[in-house]
């Protein structure tokens, strides 16, 4: 039985991301940071669904320690991905030192330090795949998102480069650039403004998480066991990068 670990899986993308997993099969565990009831009552649905030992773990991703203690009590890891974010609205001339510093501890440090800990176990038995969530934004920037568009623009260097290193050791590194997705936290910009969004899609809707989900059971799965280094957006085409 292999294990998929999902970081901010207790809602959302990762949510939905963790539901796919465990019907592909795979043993889930469910990082959180603070929506405990949440990721455990998530995890319990999961167990029920499939018979499977589905767990969730907190971990504060900005601390090296909390993420070593993640994996410690996850156990060995066969798939990650690095769902978990934060994103930020803001001038970039209001933006402080240490908003700056707070979306890059979460957004890059924490698929750093993730990376680190699952790879000692998928370096010895040669096999893995590591999928990290970027958006649309890391690859063509947005006004006002700088510190989230720079931060998830270095999620997207960190898959090639990483997908270079480890591909002698049979570890894939993909990376999935979702655009505008019905989530709690775009249902906060307003009915006016998604649907704006929705008219500025070319396939003419907002994208649901399962569309990410199921792109992401793809590159974690074997069918995708020749892709690697590649960046996939899901967004509909709202954004379609040369």
């Amino acid at each position: 039985m292999k294990t998929a670990l999902v970081t901010g899986g207790s809602r959302g993308i990762g949510a939905a991301i963790c539901r796919r997993l465990a019907r592909d099969g795979f043993r889930v565990v469910v990082h959180y940071n603070r929506n405990r009831e949440r990721a455990e009552t998530l995890a319990a649905e999961l167990c029920k669904a499939t018979g499977l030992p589905h767990i969730a773990l907190p971990a504060e991703l900005a601390g090296r320690a909390a993420v070593e203690e993640l994996f410690r009590l996850a156990g060995p890891v066969d798939v990650l991905v690095n769902n978990a974010g934060i994103a930020q609205q803001k001038l970039f001339t209001d933006v402080t030192e240490e908003d700056w510093r707070r979306v890059f501890a979460v957004d890059v440090d924490g698929v750093f330090r993730c990376c680190q800990c699952a790879l000692p176990h998928m370096i010895h038995e040669k096999a893995g795949s590591i999928v990290n969530i970027s958006s649309m934004w890391g690859q063509v920037g947005a006004s006002c998102e700088v510190a989230y568009s720079a931060a998830k623009a270095a999620v997207i260097g960190l898959t090639k480069a990483l997908a270079q290193e480890l591909g002698p050791s049979h570890i894939r590194v993909n990376c999935v650039c979702p655009g505008v997705i019905d989530t709690e936290m775009n249902a906060a910009l307003g009915a006016d403004t998604m649907d704006a969004l929705r008219e500025e899609t070319p396939l003419g809707r907002i994208g649901a998480p399962e569309d990410v989900a199921a792109a992401v059971s793809f590159l974690a799965g074997e069918e995708s066991s020749f892709v690697t280094g590649q960046i996939l957006g899901v967004n509909g085409g709202f954004v379609i990068p040369g």
